[in-house]
């Protein structure tokens, strides 16, 4: 399953249905209409979504509607928040719109790292990754950083920014769904 992840301020308007977009920044996210999403907010899982529509557009495109959809009260209010999580905006950055959904509501949060690898520790993914897959080479060189720094946040900042860290996840997640796929780890939860 696929993740989208919060601030976890966002949290409480997600659940109230007042936020039902977000707008990120960057690479397109690899997101479909259709597909099913957990999300997560301040690190820890609240619930399931589904993808209505992924828009892809420049800042500058960006309208009310679309600071309506993200929870905001107009386009204005937007930009200054996307300020704040990318200190590179401009009006040519690349924007995509994710609507999604909220189909399902966890009664009870769950840490978003339990949820990420089905209850088993990243250490231990990562570790039995290196011994028995063989890895491309940049999962490799993020998986090694990984162990190297003991934590996802120390090894993004090597990276750049707090901002990479969903590529170290991503690198681990592939490997997780191959160690599964081999039978040498088993989901916990």
């Amino acid at each position: 399953m696929k993740h989208l992840e919060f601030d976890g301020r966002y949290a409480d308007a997600i659940l109230k249905g007042r936020k039902r977009a977000t707008v990120r920044l960057g690479r397109r996210p690899n997101l479909k209409e259709g597909d099913e999403v957990l999300i997560h907010a301040g690190g820890y899982a609240i619930g399931k979504a589904v993808i209505e529509r992924v828009e892809s557009k420049t800042v500058k495109e960006l309208t009310d509607e679309d600071a309506f959809l993200d929870g905001f009260s107009n386009r204005e209010e937007l930009i200054n928040a996307l300020k704040e999580h990318y200190k590179w905006v401009n009006d040519d950055s690349r924007a995509h719109v994710i609507v999604f959904r909220l189909v399902e509501k966890f009664d009870k949060p769950v840490m978003s790292s339990d949820y990420a690898y089905e209850g088993n520790l990243p250490v231990e993914i990562a570790e039995k990754a290196l011994k028995y897959l063989d890895l491309p080479e940049e999962d490799r060189r993020l998986i090694e950083l990984f162990l190297k720094t003991g934590s996802l946040r120390k090894a993004a900042y090597r990276l750049g920014g707090l901002n990479k860290r969903y590529l170290i996840r991503e690198a681990l997640r592939r490997a997780y769904e191959e160690l599964k796929k081999r039978g040498i780890m088993k989901p916990k939860l």
